[in-house]
């Protein structure tokens, strides 16, 4: 598939989520049987680990379309980069789609602040420069929308892999937010 059609088909998987028809393919013990022997993903999503946004559903995707890494706030640490990169190296995947959602709580956490461990102090002051770039008294969904913008940038920067893959035409990376009560994923500019 092309980029387009890679997204045309996730609109339109999510489409159906959001209308409650889901067609469930590719969710079988001959789909499982298929797959044993590897792996072609058409879109890697960097998602959020909320419980309430699972990229499968969202997208209506069945198992061996989507290469899901899930980290809080979706943020690009060494790890989900890490993971990223073997996808575009490997699998030949060609749309990278960061996924934030509406009332992120890893972003909430950000923008609150205050010594939250050494563990969570480190994920969440990957989401401060979405806090920075947003506009003053900017609420946290438009927060989550700027965090999808700079880390679809980040995951350009910090990685040579990604890097020249966009630079030769063979991945696009496509912020993306998740509305939690409606479910639609609105693709960002």
């Amino acid at each position: 598939m092309t980029q387009d059609q890679v997204l045309t088909r996730l609109q339109e998987g999510n489409a159906r989520f959001v209308d409650d028809k889901l067609d469930g393919q590719l969710q079988d013990s001959n789909r499982r049987s298929a797959l044993t022997s590897g792996q072609q993903p058409y879109a890697i999503i960097l998602s959020c680990a909320d419980s309430r946004v699972v990229p499968e559903f969202a997208f209506d995707a069945g198992l061996g379309e989507l290469f899901v890494i899930r980290v809080a706030g979706n943020i690009a640490n060494s790890s989900s980069i890490a993971s990223i990169e073997y996808a575009v190296a490997n699998l030949g995947t060609g749309i990278i789609m960061v996924l934030g959602h509406e009332s992120c709580g890893a972003v909430t956490a950000a923008m609150k602040g205050g010594d939250n461990g050494e563990n969570l102090n480190h994920l969440v002051g990957h989401i401060t420069p979405a806090i920075k770039a947003a506009p003053d008294g900017a609420s946290v969904n438009e927060v989550v929308k700027e965090n999808a913008r700079l880390t679809a940038r980040e995951l350009k920067e910090r990685s040579s892999i990604i890097r020249q893959a966009v630079e030769a035409g063979k991945v696009r990376i496509v912020p993306a937010y998740y509305n939690l009560d409606s479910g639609k994923v609105d693709v960002l500019s």
